[in-house]
């Protein structure tokens, strides 16, 4: 028996504004339903949001975390200048970054931002 990758699920508190951020970075949702939305991300792999009300209807024990980040969504970009002019993008949008585009010794241009619920997404192309 195997198993395959197939979503990365994030609740959100409010999808509109979750959906809004990640068509920032290209992304096309579904239209909602149920307080679920989903988004392709290529090779069969999906987004998959869904609000904490939905999420509460099933998993009566859930809570909101809070503290850093406990993962992280990453897109990569083809030049190190995309990945500043999509930091530069989000920021003027008023979204809140994490750490401004840098020069990661692994060889990569690399920014973080927080999205409206506060998960990691992370930006980066290779030096």
């Amino acid at each position: 028996m195997s198993a395959k990758a197939a979503a990365i699920g994030i609740v959100v508190a409010d999808l509109a504004v979750s959906v809004a951020f990640y068509e920032h970075l290209g992304l096309a949702f579904a239209d909602p339903e149920h307080g679920h939305t989903e988004a392709a991300l290529g090779d069969g792999l999906r987004l998959m949001l869904d609000t904490e009300e939905s999420i509460q209807t099933f998993t009566s024990a859930w809570t909101r975390p809070f503290g850093s980040p406990r993962t992280t969504v990453c897109f990569e970009f083809e030049t190190p200048h995309d990945v500043d002019a999509k930091f530069a993008e989000l920021m003027d949008a008023g979204f809140h970054g994490l750490r401004g585009p840098w020069d990661a010794p692994w060889g990569q241009r690399y920014a973080s931002v927080i999205d409206p619920d506060g998960s990691g997404v992370d930006l980066f192309a290779a030096l």
